[in-house]
């Protein structure tokens, strides 16, 4: 038996407020001072923060006292339109008309249009062994587009792992719908962290492109260089804290390798960050590493249906979905501490 209750704006204010306790989980909503709803699952091992009416944003996460997201400039989120204006979240849904970096032929903002969407609704449900947040939003334009999303994270009792979903819907009674999806997982940087998976080591390739928000220097270059000649190895973090602009890797055609994939980054203390997917849902996975003073992540797995290289890009290559008129599509990935 399930417990469902529903959300409502005018719940949410500058005081923490619980809203439902079980022996395992508690769930709690309050408002940051700029605005922005927050909330809450937790269970024995940790929590899980939500943005539940912006995108269903995964804005932090901590589970036996470790902190998963990167290092980043913001202290609270803030009202946005684009993703890079909260740029602080742990993960975020990129898509989902179009997603990943422009190229100078494409028209969609960084990421596309849904990472910080007005979510129109807002609930939970609690179970005896899980409890599931869900947001909704309708996308809807006149001649264009007309489609609904339905994001999820879901916490088990007395895990570190969590499920982040996320379904779309073709409402469209006649069209299809272009889709490109990514979830975006802003993992923390380990120094001297290695990076694992069940696919063969040469699976991951260095990215040869140069997206316009990078800025090569020479030493960055010469970085490149030296990965692309095996001097660097692209499996560890030992050296990365010069990945600055950042250094990125695709891994192609994920079903080649099998039906599941499975990623792990480990510190030196043994603390193990998971991730793991179905390869027929999602086709290809980057690495996205970054060292800086402001922003420190080792994105050691974002699952895509394309290279988030712009929507352009995923056309020319063949890996733009298009969803028919009345049909819907679900993407679950599993992640988290391991153990």
């Amino acid at each position: 038996m399930s417990v469902k209750i529903f959300l409502d704006r005018a719940q949410f204010s500058a005081e923490p407020k619980v809203i439902a306790e079980t022996a395992e989980f508690t769930v709690s909503i309050f408002k940051y001072g700029t605005g922005i709803e927050s909330l809450i699952l937790e269970n024995s091992r940790g929590y899980v923060e939500l943005l539940p009416y912006m995108g269903q944003i995964l804005w932090a996460a901590e589970f036996d006292g470790v902190d998963l997201r990167m290092t980043n400039m913001f202290s609270q989120p803030q009202p946005a339109k684009q993703i890079v204006d909260n740029y602080g979240c742990f993960s975020f849904h990129s898509g989902l008309l179009s997603g990943g970096c422009p190229s100078s032929e494409d028209t969609h903002p960084l990421h596309g249009e849904f990472p910080c969407a007005d979510m129109q609704e807002a609930w939970v449900e609690i179970s005896e062994g899980a409890v599931t947040a869900y947001s909704l939003y309708e996308y809807v334009q006149g001649f264009g587009h007309h489609y609904e999303a339905v994001p999820s994270v879901k916490l088990n009792a007395g895990s570190a792992l969590f499920e982040i979903d996320m379904r779309v819907s073709n409402l469209s009674n006649y069209q299809p719908m272009p889709l490109q999806y990514m979830c975006h997982m802003n993992y923390a940087f380990v120094p001297g962290g290695r990076m694992s998976s069940n696919l063969p080591d040469d699976a991951f390739k260095l990215r040869r492109t140069i997206p316009a928000h990078v800025k090569p220097t020479p030493e960055w270059t010469k970085l490149n260089e030296d990965i692309l000649s095996g001097a660097f190895n692209a499996n560890s973090l030992e050296g990365a804290e010069a990945f600055d602009p950042e250094i990125v890797y695709f891994a192609d055609d994920l079903p080649q390798y099998g039906e599941n994939a499975e990623f792990e980054l480990t510190s030196p203390e043994g603390v193990t960050f998971y991730t793991a997917f179905k390869t027929a849902d999602f086709p290809v996975a980057t690495r996205w590493i970054l060292h800086n003073e402001d922003q420190k992540v080792a994105a050691f797995v974002l699952p895509g249906t394309s290279r988030p290289e712009g929507y352009k890009a995923a056309e020319a290559c063949g890996m733009l979905i298009w969803l028919p008129a009345g049909e819907s599509k679900h993407f679950s990935v599993t992640t988290g501490i391991k153990g």
